[in-house]
């Protein structure tokens, strides 16, 4: 490929890149009419940049910022916040969002100085936010690229980690039309890959600036169990009794759910549904499903021994319910996006079931391989599971220790991120 063909294709790239930042922001704006989640997201950027000079001293030094994408990625980049806040106590913690899942429920966070959204990424927009921030540290969590951000920080200057990461070959870094993405790989100062494959990936389109650290949501995941706080009310609903617990549930999911739970049909084994989405037309639909079923905000002693079904109706419960299961199940596995997140589940050493959809997780895939995971395709597969694993407890230990070593084994992540702040002191204690 000559110099001439090499330009054309990287201001192709750009063209089609400003192209699709439009077609973004009319796509958000048209959907917001009838989307709630569309209608938030433009409703948060409104007089953002105000708010941003409001709240920002200017003559704040040593912020840290930290950019999610969503509710997913600020669990999995949490550990490395709380390390950063307890050992650099002089720096300011700012975090940014993209999307109203995270920052909607994580714009109270306690434990950052500043929580934003992510104003949309154009040069004046990277510019402004930049000027008004003033970093001296930037970290993306797992991915959320943006062009004009990080080529404004790579112009400033200023280190940027992409921590967590994880790369395939059917990604754009690794096409021939891919130079734009590759252009924003090499703004950061330092990636930290979840795996070598990843990492052998990036080394593919000369990016060796790449070092194997891990998945931080393994320490996420090990620091929530060891912070466990009981939850009264479910520990009453299940009191002596064995319990499936099935959490970020989709309505497939619970369509498996109902046919494989009636068919076991034991006064000694109990449901708890945490679906995904917990608007009432969707719990209505649950109810459904399971006429008997109660709700967690209607639970009391009493109801709790006259259902053997409950519905979780709150946001932020589930990675403690899994530790009450006998049993988990993790949805998502018959949607297009595929499973949600194994190992909220996986740490407590349970077996852990989900749908088909999963290979493109890492972690599940993984999980599958050890023992600590089965998946299914149909109710049959479903039910036919549960029957092994609630009658062969030499099969249901194994699965228990695989599921837990397996997290235990992989932990460490944030420990490698901290190490690179310390060694190159970046960050003044």
């Amino acid at each position: 490929m000559n110099a001439f063909t090499f330009a054309k294709i990287k201001n192709l790239s750009g063209f089609f890149y400003s192209i699709f930042l439009w077609l973004y922001r009319v796509a958000v704006g048209i959907s917001s009419i009838w989307n709630e989640k569309a209608r938030k997201w433009i409703d948060g950027r409104k007089r953002l940049f105000e708010k941003i000079k409001q709240e920002v001293n200017g003559s704040e030094s040593g912020i840290v910022w930290v950019h999610c994408s969503s509710l997913g990625e600020f669990e999995q980049g949490k550990p490395v916040m709380e390390k950063i806040k307890s050992q650099y106590p002089k720096h300011k913690l700012l975090i940014t969002f993209f999307s109203p899942s995270g920052y909607e429920i994580k714009k109270d966070y306690a434990g950052a100085d500043h929580v934003f959204y992510l104003p949309m990424d154009s040069p004046g927009n990277a510019r402004k936010f930049l000027d008004a921030v003033r970093p001296t540290l930037a970290i993306f969590i797992k991915y959320d690229y943006w062009y004009y951000y990080l080529s404004e920080i790579k112009r400033r200057s200023v280190h940027c980690f992409l921590v967590s990461a994880v790369f395939r070959q059917d990604q754009a870094f690794f096409k021939w039309y891919g130079t734009l993405q590759r252009k924003m790989l090499n703004c950061f100062t330092q990636i930290f890959v979840q795996d070598e494959g990843s990492k052998k990936l990036l080394e593919t389109v000369n990016v060796d600036h790449c070092v194997v650290s891990g998945d931080t949501r393994f320490d996420t995941v090990v620091e929530l169990s060891e912070k466990f706080e009981p939850v009264t009310l479910v520990e009453s609903f299940i009191s002596s009794d064995k319990a499936i617990v099935a959490g970020s549930t989709w309505p497939k999911d619970e369509e498996f759910l109902q046919t494989a739970f009636n068919k076991l049909a034991s006064d000694r084994l109990k449901l708890i549904i945490a679906p995904h989405e917990i608007n009432d037309d969707h719990l209505d639909e649950i109810k459904k499903l399971f006429p008997s079923s109660v709700r967690f905000s209607q639970l009391t002693s009493y109801l709790s021994t006259r259902s053997n079904i409950l519905i979780i109706d709150n946001i932020g419960m589930l990675s403690r319910l899994y530790k009450y299961a006998f049993i988990t199940y993790v949805g998502g596995g018959f949607t297009h996006d595929g499973v949600h997140n194994v190992l909220e589940a996986a740490v407590y050493g349970k077996p852990v079931l989900f749908g088909k959809n999963y290979k493109k997780y890492k972690e599940a895939a993984e999980l599958i391989q050890v023992g600590g995971a089965i998946s299914f395709s149909d109710p049959e597969g479903l039910y036919k599971t549960l029957i092994t694993l609630l009658n062969d407890k030499g099969d249901y230990g194994s699965r228990c220790n695989a599921s837990k070593n397996y997290v235990r084994e992989n932990k460490g992540a944030t420990g490698k991120v901290l190490s690179y702040i310390e060694i190159n002191r970046l960050l003044t204690r």
